[in-house]
């Protein structure tokens, strides 16, 4: 397979998945809830999935997709070789609110779990972030590398917090430990694009968990194939918690967070 010619499809279709996004921003929304009355999609969530599924699956059919709105089309997930993953609107929050920050977000993994392309557009500032395994990340087609930045009371951060609010003080420590050491702490809302943004050198750094591989995945490959460094909280393969930074401060971060806890 390809990987340039899949990754210049799959921009292509998320470009037009910000088309049809950016149809109902700043329209009001019927909020359909999740999990909770925090964890909601709205009507443009579905279209958007909608319209990424049924174009992946035109042009990979024997690939197995899963999304946020729903997934589990194409091939059977036992026997396929290739896997999508889907945010159709990553940070829906912010969506909902008319707040221009957030992204769709699209990744391909085989069947071991590799990354191979990864495409994050941000459909208001028209900017498409994207990477191929091996081949380097990029912006609107520019070559991305992370910061240079080698102190922490130098660097800007970014984190999140769950939708699960069983546990309402999750996070709080590690914040309250960076605070103080940090040139800045932000929080945007959109992980797809906070990964981009460590990859582009705006961030120096970015931790949020527990996480969905959709969320993360195109963000985390965008990360590596700028130059940074993606883990768990323990400096392992991520899965539910990520850790992303330039490299350089990767191991001091690690230090912090084990330190603080949840």
């Amino acid at each position: 397979m390809n990987l340039q010619v899949v990754r210049g499809t799959v921009t292509g279709i998320a470009y037009q998945a910000g088309q049809e996004v950016m149809r109902y921003f700043n329209q009001p929304h019927e909020l359909e809830t999740k999990g909770s009355a925090f964890d909601f999609a709205t009507e443009a969530d579905v279209a958007s999935e909608r319209l990424i599924s049924d174009a992946l699956l035109a042009a990979f059919p024997d690939h197995h997709l899963v999304g946020e709105e729903g997934g589990g089309r194409g091939a059977p997930a036992e026997s396929a070789e290739y896997f999508w993953f889907v945010d159709p609107i990553d940070g829906t929050s912010n969506f909902a609110s008319g707040i221009p920050f957030f992204s769709i977000s699209i990744a391909l993994t085989d069947r071991a779990g590799d990354l191979l392309v990864g495409v994050v557009y941000n459909p208001v500032a028209q900017k498409v972030f994207s990477a191929e395994r091996g081949q380097g990340a990029t912006l609107n087609g520019q070559p991305l590398q992370v910061s240079g930045n080698t102190a922490l009371d130098q660097a800007m951060l970014c984190s999140g917090f769950p939708y699960d609010r069983s546990n309402p003080r999750y996070n709080i420590n590690r914040w309250m430990a960076f605070l103080p050491l940090a040139r800045g702490l932000r929080r945007f809302g959109s992980a797809a694009l906070e990964l981009c943004w460590v990859a582009a050198g705006r961030l120096d750094g970015y931790w949020e968990g527990p996480l969905n591989y959709w969320d993360y995945y195109a963000g985390m490959l965008i990360v590596q194939e700028a130059g940074g460094k993606v883990s768990d909280y323990a400096g392992g393969k991520p899965q539910a918690e990520i850790l992303a930074s330039n490299g350089h401060l990767h191991d001091q971060m690690l230090q912090i967070i084990a330190a603080a806890g949840d």
